[in-house]
């Protein structure tokens, strides 16, 4: 349950907190929440730091006798703050339960190393599945040293992405803010060359509050490895891929992907671009219904076994 309220915590640093992962914590004392907080801006205070700073004065005497839950592992080590980890050392809790260890480098265990050998008892693992779900963009950056890639296209009920080699607008007016709420939650976003000069998008932020990504156009021949590498050390840790079909089939036939957004709409035109054929190993996580556009959304396979 004290879990839980990390996550639902965590989830306010969406958009703020990165770069960094978004966590949550929460002290609790007996049946009773005595702190919470979580990462609201990234350079500003950690989860950890601002649920201490949230307990009253009259409830710092229970610390020695509370638990700390927390949905990723403390930090070890001084970045822009403090290590977490040695705040709670100083704090003197009993117990520390943590959702999911941290992939970056730099703590990876040591917290909850530094944790123990300060005597204080650690658990780790409570509901780690949703802990690593909640962080999938920051932990695919820095396990597999690329962005987490999102590939998202509009098709017709016949399967078309135009009209007959005609741009054509599937998305309702929702459906499209929709995308623009995507755009807004991504680092970068990328197209193809013809789609680039056939259509001119502007991939920017305009029906939603927040900031736009980079804007990427693939070149032909591009190597996809090492374009993603390069965005790795620029610190992009999601990338959207919003077509053509052949720069999103060259993502798929990569296995350089990690989730998939079809739109579907209840028209047809009879012939065009064939959308991308979806891999084996799509798995559907969402589905929903907006003005009769169905949304689908897909995740792999192999990532889902993992968390």
């Amino acid at each position: 349950m004290y879990m839980r309220r990390c996550l639902q915590l965590a989830a306010g640093g969406f958009i703020n907190a990165r770069p960094n992962p978004m966590v949550g914590a929460v002290i609790v004392c007996g049946d009773r929440i005595i702190g919470e907080g979580y990462h609201v801006r990234c350079g500003e205070g950690h989860a950890e730091v601002n649920a201490f700073a949230s307990v009253s004065t009259a409830d710092e005497v229970l610390l020695p006798r509370s638990t700390v839950y927390v949905s990723l592992e403390p930090c070890a080590h001084y970045g822009k703050t403090p290590p977490c980890a040695d705040l709670i050392v100083r704090k003197g809790v009993r117990r520390v339960v943590v959702g999911c260890t941290d992939p970056f480098a730099k703590v990876s265990g040591r917290g909850i190393q530094r944790i123990r050998e300060a005597g204080i008892e650690a658990t780790v693992g409570v509901l780690e599945r949703e802990c690593l779900d909640l962080n999938r963009r920051f932990i695919t950056f820095h396990s597999k040293g690329r962005p987490y890639i999102m590939l998202k296209w509009a098709q017709t009920a016949d399967g078309f992405i135009d009209d007959h080699g005609h741009a054509l607008a599937i998305s309702s007016p929702f459906t499209k803010m929709l995308v623009h709420r995507l755009r807004a939650e991504n680092d970068a976003i990328l197209v193809g060359r013809v789609t680039d000069e056939r259509e001119h998008p502007q991939l920017n932020v305009r029906l939603w509050h927040g900031r736009s990504p980079r804007r990427i156009v693939l070149g032909n021949g591009t190597d996809l490895h090492r374009l993603l590498a390069t965005l790795h050390d620029d610190n992009i840790q999601s990338l959207m891929v919003e077509g053509g079909a052949v720069t999103l089939r060259s993502f798929i036939s990569s296995g350089l992907w990690d989730e998939i957004r079809v739109e579907t709409s209840g028209m047809t035109v009879g012939g065009g671009t064939a959308a991308p054929q979806l891999p084996e190993n799509a798995v559907t996580v969402a589905d929903v219904t907006y003005d009769n556009n169905r949304i689908v959304t897909y995740r792999c396979a192999d990532d889902l076994t993992q968390i």
